[in-house]
């Protein structure tokens, strides 16, 4: 019997990908609270933006400089990029509006792209070119394309990295319906007193921005770190440097304890200097068991 040659792959390349990242501009047509959260935002938050925007664009331009690579390696790290760029962007967005309460499942998909990057660049892509070889079939049951899933999950990597372990475990806390996380993000000024919901709010929030634009900052550093050391792409030395130079200025933005931020104390969360603006008085919030 004549053993029947592999079927020929399809062949992976990029197709497209954006010039250059702008932050997001005021609404052309929106509510005065979404107004003056977007305000609010680029006044109190503008130095966490610019950073933010320079991280960007410092991933389009390694991508503009490897735009040619070919190959599975490339393919699995465009697309998990590409995950991880327009779910940060798209966060940076609804920020920006005052809709947190939207942030921490973009966020934490982001995360999670970037989680199993770095899984497949630790085993040398195996799996990823396992599944590529079947990826794409005829399903001709229903005359269509057949893209298998191929379902696969990175907690190695969420275990062994503490600091992004951590995040993952604190935005899954938030992007799940959990009572407190839901009335965490519904009513901020939760006191003993009352808990004053406020519906679909947009009314901008110093403490939610900051923890929100401090996750953009850590996972767009992270992504571009990611993707320098992956060995599937090549950058030149002013390219490592500028990212050398943004990780040291994410590293002191994020550093600075008189901004909002959170740390872990056994199963709860601690959140510090937590206010709705700069002239209200910082409150911890601590939310667990």
């Amino acid at each position: 019997m004549t053993e029947q040659p592999a079927p020929k792959l399809p062949r992976a390349i990029l197709a497209s990908f954006p010039k250059e990242y702008l932050l997001p501009g005021k609404p052309a047509s929106a509510s005065a609270q979404v107004l003056d959260a977007h305000r609010q935002t680029g006044f109190l938050l503008g130095d966490d933006l610019a950073l933010f925007e320079r991280a960007m664009n410092l991933q389009l331009s390694l991508i503009a400089a490897n735009s040619k690579v070919r190959g599975m390696h490339a393919a699995a790290m465009f697309s998990l990029w590409s995950r991880t760029f327009t779910n940060l962007a798209d966060a940076c967005t609804l920020m920006s509006q005052g809709s947190y309460g939207s942030c921490p499942p973009l966020v934490r998909v982001a995360l999670d792209a970037i989680a199993v990057q770095r899984s497949l660049i630790a085993d040398g892509f195996e799996e990823y070119e396992e599944w590529y070889r079947h990826a794409v079939t005829q399903d001709r049951e229903h005359a269509a394309v057949l893209i298998d899933t191929g379902h696969y999950k990175a907690a190695s990597v969420l275990v062994s990295d503490a600091r992004l372990g951590e995040l993952y475990r604190l935005l899954m806390d938030l992007s799940l319906p959990h009572f407190g996380s839901a009335l965490f993000l519904a009513a901020p000024e939760t006191n003993l007193q009352k808990v004053p919901l406020a519906f679909a709010d947009n009314s901008f929030h110093l403490g939610l921005g900051q923890l929100a634009a401090g996750w953009l900052l850590l996972l767009s550093g992270e992504q571009l770190t990611t993707a320098l050391t992956s060995g599937v792409f090549d950058a030149h030395a002013d390219l490592h440097a500028a990212n050398d130079a943004l990780q040291r200025d994410i590293a002191q933005t994020l550093s600075d304890t008189r901004r909002c931020y959170v740390e872990r104390a056994d199963e709860r969360w601690i959140i510090h200097n937590f206010r709705r603006g700069t002239a209200g008085q910082p409150k911890r919030i601590v939310l667990g068991s």
